[in-house]
């Protein structure tokens, strides 16, 4: 197969993140669009892309790329993705994949119908201690899944003179803190266990009505009860201020015969518990699960970076008729935009919503053209 061809919508820091990757797959790096001219042409000799794009239709129709990377505020997303598919192009869609279940189902209905493949970097499915968590459960090493304890803490935005774009509603969407870091957590969960979160009761907060001057309509945090299926219960608090949490993803299960626990600030250990004892296991390139994911040998960690690069290797295997196990797709970001509006429908309507998807279009299972 040629190299992946890659362009990117943004510069800002996912675009780095997302170059990188591309990069460590073997891709050229081909064209970058950002907001203006200016910017791109900035961006595009800061992270060594080949050429600044003037604007998006001129990237997403381009004859010499592959693949497009969109790595914008999250408004832009969807009508950005649905420009790239109807052009023809493969889509690595940065998430939330849209801000509205509707659009996000209008995405994976384009892909399906171009018969192109989209991704969206839910990317802690790729540290290798996840997967084994993942194999302990499928193999029943576990047992009967009781109950789940979650949590994805941040302290950026902790006091009120701390912003970003995603604090704009009309930037951001709806929902900040639970279409952020809120979706990690629930795809880790669902992805981890094997079962579908089936009904939730939400409540969300907003700390701070005004943020450096600025009207704030989405929240800064979101506690969430929910049901799997199976019957599990599970708690999960998400919020952007917790003073000295840079990233803290933590996701602890608790079956009838092991609990696991995995936290993403220190991605090297899976903690797995028993009545008889615990133990701390580190990650070994031959444990179960792993399947290759570990690119350096035990003792030498990794970390977000590697993860990152081993979606986008994935994302690029499915161009060449691949199907990589566990790999994020417009489907699971279609599922993020279910459970994100489950909970904001919850929290303001202060009840129990079953979480029960409506059937989306069969996405490709593989690229229909080859690259060349």
């Amino acid at each position: 197969m040629s190299p992946v061809r890659a362009g990117f919508l943004g510069g800002g820091f996912m675009a780095a993140v997302h170059s990188r990757a591309a990069r460590a797959a073997g891709a050229r790096l081909v064209a970058l669009a950002s907001s203006s001219p200016e910017r791109a042409a900035q961006a595009a000799d800061r992270l060594g892309i080949g050429r600044p794009a003037a604007h998006v239709a001129e990237l997403v129709t381009a004859h010499d790329i592959d693949v497009v990377h969109v790595c914008t505020p999250n408004r832009d997303h969807a009508e950005q993705a649905l420009a790239a598919l109807a052009a023809g192009k493969h889509v690595v869609c940065e998430k939330p994949l849209a801000t509205s279940v509707e659009d996000a189902r209008a995405v994976v209905a384009a892909a399906a119908e171009a018969g192109v493949a989209g991704a969206v970097p839910f990317v802690y499915r790729y540290h290798p201690v996840v997967r084994q968590a993942r194999e302990l459960v499928a193999t029943g090493a576990v047992g009967r899944i009781l109950t789940i304890d979650g949590a994805y803490l941040q302290d950026w935005l902790l006091e009120s003179g701390d912003t970003d774009w995603r604090a704009d509603a009309s930037l951001g969407g709806a929902s900040r803190a639970f279409a952020d870091i809120g979706s990690h957590l629930c795809d880790l969960l669902e992805f981890v266990t094997g079962r579908r979160i089936v009904a939730l009761s939400a409540r969300t907060s907003t700390v701070f009505d005004t943020r450096a001057g600025s009207a704030v309509e989405n929240e800064d945090i979101a506690a969430v009860v929910v049901e799997l299926e199976g019957g599990a219960l599970g708690t999960l608090l998400v919020s952007q201020l917790a003073p000295g949490r840079k990233n803290g993803l933590v996701l602890e299960l608790h079956g009838s015969a092991r609990s696991l626990r995995f936290a993403q600030e220190r991605s090297e250990e899976l903690w797995i518990g028993s009545r008889e004892g615990s133990q701390l296991v580190l990650r070994d390139p031959g444990a179960v699960g792993d399947r290759g994911l570990s690119l350096v040998p035990a003792g030498h960690p990794m970390g977000y970076q590697d993860a990152f690069n081993g979606f986008v290797a994935d994302a690029y295997a499915v161009l060449d008729g691949a199907s990589p196990d566990g790999l994020p797709t417009f489907a699971d970001g279609l599922r993020a935009a279910e459970i994100t509006d489950a909970v904001l429908t919850s929290a303001r309507e202060r009840r129990w919503v079953d979480v029960a998807p409506v059937p989306a279009p069969p996405e490709s299972p593989a690229a229909s053209k080859e690259l060349t």
